[in-house]
């Protein structure tokens, strides 16, 4: 197994993330224990000892049952880190009352890590507001030993971790972004990598097969990718990626499977990072998935110019875009639904007078008033 330093502790470069158990009769909230406690025994044994879960996964039982699956181990031989989960803005006031239920949960008496729960655009006024105490409540508990590091995941946009971090980012250890060779441009994966070792903070990975939509792709691509690596998974291209990238510290990967697993621990023997053709090919790879799907707006801006409505056009077509990339593979798009919220109502799609003169301005030829329209009706 990979390993990564993090201060003073030696990581698993590969997590076990909990947020995709094995479940029984396809219904999320109940957790398949019998193979869930197979699956941490062999990430045990082949050398994880990063585990990661949160309040929300499985219907509020991922955290009871990976407390469970640990509980034979001693606890000096794996880290857990679990989150406060303020993507449910009523919990903002609840931190002292969650924190007690989630050591509770799994049975410990600390976290290694403890993370802000998805830091975005709809929750980020909350989560800087003192009133809440949240910040405070959980520096308190690190100096007290019951959080042993503390830190935040994010899903909002670049401002919005600019917000996160100059607010807290001197008090931050690490920090979990979605990462991965598709979101490397598309989701501005780039521009936070950089923000973050401007800061010096350690970067922790999610989604780094984008919920298994890099895990499996069209013959053209395989074969670009079979030719410069013909004995390489596709899977594994996501994580050689992500050992390529400067300051990544921690891999998250959430397996459903012990199959999954079983592939992940081979790819996690030993370091393969990407050479530059290699990274240039995947490159490709990622430009034509998203030209297959995605809505070819350059964000010149002319057409937010000439809208009676003052919508930015742009920003709507990038949530849009995200939207309709995750969800036409059946993934869980949450996203652009969270990012849409934070938006005044009279700014979102649904107040588009389909009047098209941002069409008539547009330099791509873009039917805008169409894109609003199907937007409304996938996302509201």
């Amino acid at each position: 197994m990979i390993t990564r330093q993090f201060q003073e502790l030696t990581l698993s470069a590969l997590g076990f993330g909990a947020m995709r158990l094995p479940v029984l009769d396809g219904n999320d909230s109940r957790i398949d224990k019998k193979e869930t406690f197979r699956m941490v025994d062999e990430a045990m044994a082949k050398g994880i000892n990063y585990y990661d879960t949160a309040w929300g996964y499985h219907g509020e039982n991922s955290e009871i049952v990976m407390g469970e699956a640990l509980a034979k181990y001693p606890r000096n031989s794996f880290y857990l880190a679990t989150k406060f989960p303020g993507y449910d803005i009523s919990n903002m006031p609840k931190v002292k009352e969650i924190f007690e239920k989630q050591l509770e949960k799994t049975g410990v008496d600390y976290f290694d890590f403890y993370l802000f729960h998805n830091v975005c655009e709809m929750n980020i006024n909350e989560y800087l507001d003192p009133k809440f105490g949240i910040f405070n409540y959980l520096m308190e508990q690190k100096k007290n030993g019951r959080i042993r590091h503390l830190g935040f995941s994010c899903h909002g946009e670049m401002d919005v971790l600019k917000r996160f971090l100059d607010a807290y980012g001197e008090h931050m250890e690490f920090c979990q972004i979605q990462l991965n060779w598709l979101d490397w441009e598309f989701q501005h994966g780039k521009e936070k990598v950089a923000l973050l070792n401007e800061w010096k903070i350690p970067i922790w990975v999610m989604e780094p097969l984008r919920g298994g939509k890099l895990a499996k792709l069209d013959d053209a691509s395989e074969k670009v990718l079979k030719a410069l690596r013909p004995d390489e998974e596709v899977p594994a291209w996501a994580f050689r990626f992500l050992q390529s990238v400067p300051g990544v510290t921690m891999i998250l990967s959430g397996m459903s499977t012990f199959g999954q697993l079983q592939a992940n621990l081979r790819t996690f023997e030993e370091e393969k990072p990407l050479t530059a053709e290699e990274s240039a090919a995947l490159s490709g790879v990622a430009e034509k998935m998203l030209s297959r799907k995605s809505i070819p707006c350059t964000a010149c801006h002319y057409c937010v110019s000439h809208c009676p409505q003052g919508l930015d056009i742009p920003r709507l077509i990038s949530l849009y875009n995200e939207h309709l990339l995750t969800v036409e593979d059946g993934g869980m798009a949450f996203i652009a639904p969270m990012a849409l919220m934070a938006i005044p109502e009279e700014k979102r799609p649904v107040s588009c007078l389909h009047c098209q003169s941002c069409e008539q301005v547009c330099p791509q030829q873009i039917h805008i008033s169409d894109f609003m329209t199907d937007f409304v009706n996938k996302i509201g």
